[in-house]
């Protein structure tokens, strides 16, 4: 179209067009109407079942095989007084449980007694004594663990320890409260957040001699375990091992894995503990205090600590939180005190500790 200029007038700059209206959109003045009836607005129907989109005045197919766009199920949770979702969707199967875990049960809620009839028959007859069993089993662990404020992590290692050992011929007729404590006790050392037989026996009150011998019987089957997966053919990926859950043997206790604990249960500070943790560390390389018990030799570095640190505790202080006696403590720590100056390093001094504040023995 010409454009029509008064005198004295410039013509506008032509205006190029933007790239990004140039891009494509969807013209929602297009509507799909009956090429017979013409009607306007179109009056159409869709049927589901066949996935026709039809006319619903003369019946012609204006599509066919069309794709539902909407939700596959319904949900009824907001609308549900009771907080039941009455969706057909079920949790998923729980890998902790045998079974396929697809069962139906009949509830009876307000169905009158003949429901309720129904309900304890299903029961009786669907009831499985193995999952019952577990379900004790995993509640008695999370108990546990929740009394030590364990992480998750920790309970579900349990659980799954648990469940392959009750599997097992080799722990048949076995205390059930020993085979717990022994689970959680090497759960404890698989997460790194170690626990000593005295206080797993103090917490499962099953005795030490019975902790020792169940955890002997895990580690046995979980080695011999691990060899039968080794010698099964591995999941592989273009020649690459994808998931590999080697089990390996877990050794004693170390020494500075306990100290940031026993510390923070004597109210010291975390300068102090990381002192005591740099002279477990130390003391495990030069092998002062080879032979003796992790409890011992963590009670010693933090006793050591504290006075190096100007905060000292006494060993019968030292001595409730490590369950070792205080003469224990005191001899430790003379052997410590023997190779003071392989333990006390310059990076020791550096964070504030002064070796003449150490005691004489």
């Amino acid at each position: 179209m010409a454009q029509v200029l008064s005198p004295g007038a410039l013509p506008d700059p032509i205006r190029e067009p933007d790239p990004k209206e140039e891009e494509w959109r969807e013209n929602l003045n297009v509507k799909m109407i009956c090429r017979d009836c013409k009607e306007d607005p179109p009056n159409l129907f869709e049927d589901h079942s066949s996935g026709d989109l039809m006319c619903d005045n003369c019946g012609l197919v204006l599509q066919q095989r069309s794709i539902d766009m909407s939700s596959e199920w319904r949900t009824f949770s907001n609308d549900d007084q009771g907080g039941d979702d009455p969706s057909r969707v079920g949790d998923g199967p729980n890998a902790l449980l045998n079974g396929a875990q697809l069962n139906t049960s009949i509830a009876f809620g307000d169905g009158g007694m003949r429901s309720k009839e129904l309900h304890r028959a299903q029961n009786k007859a669907n009831i499985d004594k193995g999952n019952k069993g577990l379900l004790q089993a995993y509640k008695q662990i999370g108990a546990l663990c929740d009394g030590w404020q364990l992480p998750m992590s920790v309970a579900d290692t349990a659980k799954h320890l648990y469940k392959d050992a009750d599997e097992s011929r080799i722990f048949k007729g076995k205390s059930q409260e020993a085979l717990i404590a022994g689970c959680v006790f090497l759960a404890c050392r698989r997460n790194n957040v170690p626990r000593s037989f005295r206080e797993v026996m103090e917490l499962t009150k099953v005795s030490k001699k019975e902790i020792g011998r169940t955890f002997k019987l895990l580690e046995t089957f979980l080695m011999s375990k691990d060899k039968e997966a080794k010698s099964q053919t591995s999941m592989v990926a273009g020649g690459t091992v994808v998931y590999n859950e080697a089990y390996k043997g877990t050794s004693t206790s170390d020494p500075s894995e306990l100290c940031n604990r026993y510390c923070s249960m004597l109210n010291m500070d975390q300068r102090t503990s990381n002192v005591a943790i740099a002279l477990a560390q130390r003391m495990t390389s030069t092998g002062a205090l080879a032979g003796r018990s992790p409890l011992s030799s963590a009670a010693a570095c933090i006793y050591m600590a504290g006075q190096l640190m100007n905060q000292g505790k006494t060993p019968k202080e030292i001595m409730q939180v490590a369950r070792v006696s205080d003469s224990t403590i005191r001899h430790a720590y003379k052997l410590l005190y023997n190779e003071k100056d392989k333990l006390i390093t310059e990076e020791i001094i550096s964070r504030g500790a002064d070796p003449e504040r150490l005691p004489k023995p």
